[in-house]
């Protein structure tokens, strides 16, 4: 009888030993692939635009639509800073600032405009609509020791955000670190 036991107990054991290397494999491919995946989704090239913030490739053509009409005149400023009504009447406006400008027309119009809208901020409805930079309360939120000039002008943003010509304005001076 003790060795129909033994018999029995041998399979078992092989058994339970060959399951559980199944079920390694199985963990260590799907890690891996998991890794791979998230790896492949995540990977934002952010030294193109020299930001930290990672901006979904939906979003990522609006962006650059955004950068290569708004830099060309001035520091391209983060969509955070105002809010989605601001950025809607700039879109908007021919007379940007005092200068004449041609319109963006569709479809890079509505890709910036996906852009923007997706990453500005809410709109209070007791705050007035910020139509300069020194108006707009996040902006103001963000400085809340710093002395800006009247009225804030590019090299304001420069000095103390070196790399801001590059789109990354969480470099900062030593001087604010």
């Amino acid at each position: 009888m003790s060795n129909l036991v033994k018999r029995k107990s041998r399979p078992t054991k092989r058994k339970t030993i060959g399951l559980m290397v199944i079920i390694l494999a199985w963990s260590l491919a799907m890690g891996w692939l998991l890794f791979l995946a998230t790896n492949v989704q995540g990977a934002t090239n952010t030294s193109e635009v020299g930001t930290v913030d990672v901006v979904p490739a939906q979003y990522q053509l609006g962006q650059q639509l955004y950068l290569e009409n708004c830099s060309t005149c001035h520091i391209a400023l983060s969509p955070a800073v105002f809010p989605t009504q601001t950025w809607k009447n700039l879109l908007q406006d021919s007379q940007h600032y005092g200068v004449q400008l041609k319109p963006l027309v569709d479809p890079p119009r509505i890709l910036v405009w996906r852009y923007l809208s997706t990453f500005s901020r809410s709109h209070l409805k007791e705050e007035p609509t910020p139509y300069r930079l020194s108006d707009s309360r996040y902006f103001k939120a963000l400085h809340p020791k710093v002395q800006l000039p009247r009225p804030v002008q590019v090299g304001s943003c420069v000095s103390c955000h070196p790399s801001a010509s590059d789109f990354n304005f969480r470099s900062l001076t030593s001087e604010w670190k």
